[in-house]
C-alpha cells in the first residue's frame, strides 16, 4: 500500500465534450461507456470511432481511459459482448469496470492482462469482499458510496486499489441492489436504464407530498487529503449524464485539493446541487440533512457560472515543457529536434534554407517562431541549435516545422501511453447436460416464528436470517436451514462471530447475497447457496459461481422465464416465485429521517397512493414492492429450475402455511393485488 502518493482523479465522460473538459482540467483518468453494456445508457456514450479518438486524446496527455461494462448481461448478448471487448482492447482502453461475473469471465479469457475494476454495482463494502475481489484477479474495487470513514479505512487492502466516489449524485439504494425502476417501469438500473423513480414523490407521512427517497449530492472534496492519507487510490466523480461544465468544475475542485490549493466550492455548488451537498455517509451522520431535491434556485445559479467554466477547457492546458534544437545548414533540409518534459524526442525535417538577401535567420528569430505553441499541451522551455551564417528561413517554414514537431511528439506520447495487450479467441458454450430434478420448494422467512406451522418434511430448505438462528435452539430440522446473511453490514467481524456460533450449534449452510459472503463461507467451511443479490443473469455468471464453490444460486428476478429456462446448467439454479420483492436496500432509512422510529408505520406512499412496506433489520432497511409476486397457478410455465423460493416478510405463521398449501395445489391467483413480476414482461 502506497500511502501519501497523490491519488488519481477519475472523471466521468458521457460525451466527447465532457471528455475534453476532463482532460484539460487535469483529470488523471476518465471513465466512459460504449453504446452498449454501460450503466448510463442514456448518456451520449462512445462508438468505436469515438473511443479511438478518446484513447488518443487521453494518452497524449498522459491520462487513462477506463471503459465501463458495468451492466448485467443476458446469454443472447455474448456474441456482441465478445466483439465489444475485443474492439475496446484493440483501441487502447486501459481498464474495464465490470459488474457481471459472466462478463468478467469473458474478459479474462479474451485479454488476460487487462486490468479489471470491480464496479460499485458489485456492492463490495467490507474487508472480506475486498479479499475475494483480490483473489479473483481484480486490480481495483469501486466501493459502495454508503461507507463511513471507518469502513473505508478497514477495507484498504494490500494488493488491490480502492476507488471511492468523492462527488456527485447519490442513489438512495445501495448500488447493484436497486430494482425499483425495473419493477415499476421495466427500466433496469442493472442494465443502465434507471428511470430515477426514487426522485419522484414518495412520502413517509400519509397525505403529504414529499420526496423521502431523494438524497442530496455527495461531496467529499474537503476530505480528499484525509482519504489520500488513508490510502484511497482513486477519487471518483459521478456524472456521465452531466454537462461538460459540471465535469470541468468537479475536476478543477479535486485537482486544487490534490495540488494543495483551495477549491472553488461556490462554483461547484452553483453548477449542480440539490439544495447543497452532503457528507453524511462518510461522517456517519445520517438523517434529514442528507435529503434534498433540485430547486429552482439551483437551476438558475448554474446559468451564471457556465461561461467561466467553459473557459477552463476551451484550450489545451500546458502540461509539459518542450525543448527545441534546430539545425540550419547550407544545402540541407532544416532539422528540428523536439524533446518534452517526459524525455520523449522526435525529429522534424523542413525546407532547405535560402541565401539571406536582407536579415539572415538566427536563434532569436527561431525562438520567436517556435514559441508560438498556441493550442498545444507544450510550454516552451528552451531553444538551442546551430544556424550557419548568411542563411534564411521564412517564418512560414519555422511554423511548419513547429507544427510538424508537435504533431510527432503528440503521436509519440500517445503511443508510449497506449499499452498493447494480447487478444485471444474465446469459444462460447451454453451446455445443458445435468439431469434437472423436479422443482423443490424452499421458503425464505423473516422470523423464526414464521416456521411454527411449516411441515419441514415437505420443504427442501428454509432460509432464515442469521439474527434469528438464536430462536431455533433445539430445532429438529437444523440440516434444512440455510442462514441468510445481511446484504449490507457495517460490522463484518460481528457477522463472522455469529456464524461461528451458529456452526457450533449444527448449522452448516449459508445464503451468499454478496461477494464477501462467499469468502466468509469458504473460510468457515459452510455449504454455500447464492442469493438474488448476486444478480446472476447469464450462464457464465453461473459458471463463475460454481467455480467459487456454490451449490446452487437464485437467478435474478429481472429475467424473463424464457431466459431463465435457457440458462446453461453449469450450476443448478432456481427463482423466487412468491413474495413482495425487494425494490431497494438502503442504509439511510427514509421513514426515520422523516418522522423518527417512534412514529414509524413501516410504509411509504407514492404519488399514485400505492403503499410500499419498509422492513427494518440490522444496518440497512428493505423497501418492498407494493404488490405480491404470485406464481402458484403458473408453476407449469417455470422450467429449467431446480427449486422455487417463497419469500415471506410480515406474513403470520398461518399465512405462511396457507401460501405453501396454495403452491402445493397450484391455486389460482387471489383477487387482491398481485404481480407476475418481470417473468413475462422482462426489462430493457
Amino acid at each position: 500500500m502506497q500511502i501519501n502518493k497523490k491519488p488519481e482523479i477519475l472523471a466521468p465522460a458521457g460525451s466527447m465534450d465532457a471528455l475534453v473538459a476532463a482532460i484539460r482540467c487535469g483529470a488523471d483518468a476518465i471513465y466512459l461507456g460504449g453504446k452498449s453494456f454501460s450503466a448510463r445508457q442514456n448518456a451520449d456514450n462512445f462508438d468505436y470511432n469515438d473511443l479511438k479518438i478518446a484513447c488518443e486524446l487521453a494518452h497524449k496527455s498522459g491520462a487513462k481511459i477506463h471503459q465501463t461494462i458495468n451492466t448485467v448481461v443476458f446469454d443472447d448478448q455474448f456474441d456482441k459482448l465478445e466483439e465489444f471487448v475485443r474492439e475496446s482492447v484493440s483501441l487502447g482502453v486501459d481498464a474495464f469496470i465490470v459488474q457481471d461475473l459472466g462478463v468478467i469471465n469473458i474478459i479474462k479469457n479474451i485479454c488476460p492482462d487487462m486490468p479489471i475494476h470491480a464496479s460499485t454495482q458489485m456492492t463490495i463494502h467490507t474487508k472480506q469482499g475486498a479479499f475475494l475481489a483480490k483473489e479473483s484477479g481484480f486490480s481495483r474495487i469501486v466501493v459502495a458510496r454508503e461507507m463511513s470513514k471507518e469502513q473505508l479505512e478497514d477495507i484498504i487492502t494490500d494488493g488491490i486499489e480502492v476507488e471511492c466516489f468523492v462527488h456527485g449524485a447519490l442513489c438512495m439504494s445501495v448500488s447493484g441492489q436497486c430494482y425499483m425502476s425495473a419493477m415499476i417501469g421495466g427500466r433496469s438500473a442493472n442494465r443502465g436504464l434507471c428511470a430515477q423513480a426514487c426522485r419522484l414523490p414518495f412520502s413517509a407521512i400519509a397525505g403529504e407530498k414529499r420526496c423521502d427517497l431523494s438524497l442530496k449530492d455527495l461531496s467529499l472534496i474537503q476530505y480528499i487529503k484525509e482519504m489520500s492519507d488513508m490510502g484511497i487510490a482513486s477519487l471518483k466523480i459521478e456524472g456521465r449524464m452531466k454537462r461538460p461544465e459540471y465535469v470541468a468544475a468537479a475536476v478543477t475542485a479535486c485537482r486544487a485539493v490534490v495540488d494543495v490549493k483551495e477549491p472553488d466550492m461556490d462554483t461547484l455548488r452553483a453548477v449542480f446541487s440539490r439544495s447543497g451537498f452532503t457528507q453524511g455517509y462518510y461522517t456517519n451522520k445520517l438523517g434529514t440533512e442528507m435529503f434534498g431535491t433540485r430547486q429552482k434556485e439551483d437551476v438558475v445559479s448554474a446559468d451564471d457560472v457556465f461561461p467561466q467554466l467553459q473557459a477552463l477547457y476551451r484550450k489545451e492546458q500546458k502540461i509539459t515543457d518542450i525543448n527545441f534544437d534546430i539545425t540550419i545548414k547550407d544545402g540541407e533540409p532544416t532539422v528540428l529536434k523536439a524533446t518534452d518534459g517526459d524525455g520523449n524526442s522526435v525529429t522534424a525535417y523542413g525546407d532547405i534554407p535560402q541565401k539571406a538577401i536582407n536579415r539572415p535567420s538566427d536563434l532569436e528569430q527561431a525562438e520567436k517562431q517556435l514559441s508560438k505553441l498556441g493550442d498545444t499541451i507544450y510550454n516552451l522551455r528552451n531553444v538551442t541549435g546551430e544556424i550557419q551564417d548568411g542563411l534564411m528561413l521564412p517564418a512560414s517554414a519555422f511554423n511548419n516545422l513547429r507544427r510538424q514537431a508537435c504533431d510527432l511528439l503528440d503521436l509519440k506520447r500517445t503511443e508510449k501511453n497506449t499499452t498493447t495487450k494480447s487478444i485471444n479467441e474465446v469459444p462460447l458454450s451454453f451446455p445443458k447436460t445435468m439431469n434437472i430434478k423436479p422443482k423443490e420448494m424452499r421458503i425464505d422467512v423473516h422470523t423464526a416464528e414464521q416456521l411454527r406451522l411449516v411441515d419441514m418434511t415437505e420443504i427442501e430448505y428454509a432460509i432464515v436470517p442469521l439474527c434469528e438462528t438464536q430462536n431455533l435452539e433445539g430445532y429438529v430440522f437444523t440440516d434444512k436451514i440455510i442462514i441468510s446473511l445481511p446484504r449490507y453490514t457495517k460490522n463484518e467481524n460481528a457477522v463472522i462471530a455469529q456464524l461461528k456460533k451458529a456452526k457450533e450449534k449444527g448449522f452448516t449452510k449459508i445464503e451468499c447475497s454478496n461477494y464477501a459472503h462467499i469468502r466468509i463461507g469458504k473460510i468457515l467451511g459452510f455449504e454455500m447457496f447464492g442469493g438474488f443479490g448476486l444478480n446472476a443473469t447469464n450462464s457464465y455468471a453461473l459458471k463463475s459461481l460454481a467455480e467459487y464453490g456454490l451449490k446452487d444460486t437464485t437467478a435474478s428476478f429481472e429475467m424473463k422465464l424464457s431466459q431463465i429456462e435457457r440458462l446453461a446448467d453449469y450450476l443448478p439454479y432456481g427463482i423466487i416465485a412468491y413474495g413482495k420483492l425487494p425494490l431497494m436496500l438502503t442504509v439511510n432509512c427514509p421513514i426515520k429521517q422523516a418522522v423518527g422510529c417512534g412514529k414509524c408505520e413501516k410504509k411509504l406512499t407514492d404519488r399514485t397512493n400505492r403503499e410500499f412496506d419498509v422492513i427494518c433489520g440490522g444496518d440497512a432497511v428493505e423497501i418492498l414492492n407494493s404488490d405480491t409476486l404470485y406464481m402458484a397457478d403458473r408453476l407449469h410455465e417455470i422450467n429449467g429450475v431446480t427449486f422455487i423460493t417463497l419469500k415471506f416478510y410480515n406474513e403470520t405463521p398461518e399465512q405462511v402455511s396457507q401460501v405453501i398449501e396454495a403452491y402445493k395445489n397450484q391455486k389460482k391467483a387471489p383477487e387482491n393485488k398481485f404481480t407476475r413480476g418481470l417473468y413475462y414482461r422482462g426489462i430493457m
